[in-house]
Parts: structure tokens; sequence; C-alpha cells
């Protein structure tokens, strides 16, 4: 497996063997033979990625709770969720099936069109729910046949079995 750090300016077309047998620092999207970075690193994110993951795995032992894992949406993208929800685990080295629920959380560089584009897609592979949370504004969005609705009360929840559910304290913990 090779490894490279990412500091490319030009787009350059690799396959997706390629990608998939590559490690990157940090890590990236694949999309129709292009590398995205994305934004990571930032503080609220991560508290709130890490708030979600501990909220997830404490309440709800037996559901697979992971940070970005490599899940393939079209035979020639694969994208990065900030929280992934499995009900079982995968049967390959990265999810080629749809995950129970995805999470983005926003980032202060992210631009809508390109989370959108994200959320679509996993809505269009069969992600059941898909959540985006908002850390700066503390808001908390699902995701569904195109549209986004913000959840202004208490829990943020999945639809179906099992259902998992979310407080706005849980998830905005200690941000200050």
């Amino acid at each position: 497996m090779q490894c490279y750090r990412m500091d490319m300016s030009v787009e350059t077309l690799i396959s997706v063997e390629e990608y998939l047998n590559t490690s990157y620092d940090p890590d990236v999207e694949y999309v129709d033979g292009v590398l995205l970075e994305r934004n990571v690193g930032d503080w609220l994110h991560s508290l709130v990625q890490s708030n979600l993951i501990f909220a997830l795995r404490s309440k709800y032992p037996r559901v697979y709770v992971v940070p970005e894992l490599r899940s393939q949406t079209r035979a020639t993208r694969y994208r990065l969720p900030d929280v992934c929800v499995l009900l079982a685990a995968p049967k390959t080295k990265y999810l080629l099936d749809a995950a129970f629920l995805a999470i983005e959380i926003l980032s202060e560089d992210d631009s809508m069109t390109r989370v959108m584009e994200k959320l679509e897609e996993y809505d269009r592979k069969g992600v059941p729910n898909i959540w985006l949370i908002d850390p700066r504004l503390r808001k908390m969005a699902v995701y569904s046949s195109g549209v986004l609705n913000e959840v202004r009360g208490d829990p943020i929840a999945t639809a179906g079995d099992p259902r998992l559910e979310l407080t706005r304290d849980e998830i905005f913990q200690d941000l200050a």
C-alpha cells in the first residue's frame, strides 16, 4: 500500500483501484477519478464528531459507530461520512452497502453545494437516515428524498428499526 501526504493543487485523475489501495494524510474522497480534500481539523467539528461517536456507542452498543469510513456511493465515488452507523460489520475493507445512518458535520469552510451533493449521494445509495449537524449554529437537520429538514426540538432520531436518538445536549456538549 502506498501512502501520500496531500498537497495537490492540480486535479489528477486516478483509478478507483489506486484510490482504494493508497493511504492519504489526511484521507480524501474520490469523485469520478478526482481526489477531493475535505475540511478537517477544526475544533468544533472534531468535538461534535467525538460527542456523536461517544453518545451513540454508549447508548447503542449493538451498532457499529465509526468515523470517516470510506463508503461507496456510486461505482466511481467514495465518500467519507464524518460518522457512519452500521447495523453489521462490513464484509469488505470499505463500505460497499448503504450505511444505516450517515452523519455530516459542517466545517466553517464547507460549501453548501458540495454538502448537498454528498447528502444526495447517500440518499441515492439507499442510506435510510442522513443527518447534517452545524456546530456553529447548533442546528440539526435530517435529509430525505431531496429535502433537508431542520430539527427544531429534541431529539434528532432515525426512522425505522432500531430507533437511534440523540439530544442537543449530547451532540453539542462542551461547546463554548
